[in-house]
């Protein structure tokens, strides 16, 4: 284990949490964002469904784990809601069995730590035209839809507000920008970097208005060593040092 010890933040799902380090993702961004402050730790996995995640929860998420996550953002929802395979196989979770198996998730979750905090990201839209062109080779006759996608998202939504658990409605905040369908995915499931954006930005808002104690926030956690020291850059009156644990250096948010 490497120190000092920071607050943990993991990044559980499926592809969506996977790719999130690829093309600009929204875990680099978050990773990014809270250098000094926060550990990002990604646990997606490619192709899962909520029923993988049960199977796999206590091994990810030990109850007696010496250090607890302070805050899990979860996305599963978008392979569940593929459209059933006439042989039984494939990824399919009926609509019942994923409230269920997201309600789990969320219980075992909630009963890490009184300080670990929660947010679910519900399915976002998918571009069934760009489905086609890019991955009908590879997935063969289209399964997925965007109806099919706000279905399991609306029942995320509901489940959350149910349990009292934050959650960030992607499947409408994506389609908000009048582009969405051109720019938003690199296949048309998978979010391009002007998509995982828009996922940081949601983060971001509800890390800002969350009454959380103590705040998550990346304004508000500490730097790491963040203390002024003498061999800090000099400032230019050259006389003083300039502290810059909390820069930047041309990162835009």
């Amino acid at each position: 284990m490497v120190g000092p010890i920071r607050p943990q933040f993991v990044l559980f799902g499926s592809s969506i949490v996977q790719l999130s380090y690829s093309d600009e993702g929204w875990g680099a961004i978050l990773a990014d964002v809270y250098a000094r402050k926060a550990d990002v730790l990604l646990r997606g996995y490619n192709g899962w469904t909520s029923r993988h995640a049960l199977q796999v929860l206590d091994q990810v998420f030990p109850k007696d784990a010496p250090i607890q996550p302070s805050l899990v953002i979860i996305y599963f929802g978008g392979n569940d809601s593929v459209h059933p395979h006439p042989s039984g196989l494939g990824p399919h979770v009926p609509l019942p069995e994923y409230i269920e198996n997201m309600r789990k998730i969320a219980m075992h979750l909630k009963s890490l730590s009184e300080k670990t905090r929660l947010i679910f990201l519900s399915a976002p839209p998918v571009n069934e035209e760009q489905i086609r062109e890019t991955l009908s080779d590879k997935l063969g006759e289209l399964s997925r839809t965007n109806e099919s996608c706000r279905i399991y998202s609306e029942a995320c939504l509901e489940l959350c507000r149910d349990l009292d658990i934050k959650a960030i409605d992607l499947w409408t905040a994506i389609q908000k920008r009048d582009d969405w369908l051109t720019e938003c995915f690199t296949d048309g499931i998978h979010l391009s970097s002007e998509g995982s954006k828009i996922v940081v930005k949601e983060i971001m808002k509800v890390l800002g208005e969350a009454k959380w104690e103590p705040s998550l926030h990346w304004k508000s956690l500490p730097a790491e060593f963040g203390e002024d020291s003498p061999y800090d850059p000099v400032s230019p009156d050259g006389k003083t040092t300039m502290n810059v644990s909390e820069a930047s250096f041309g990162r835009t948010m």
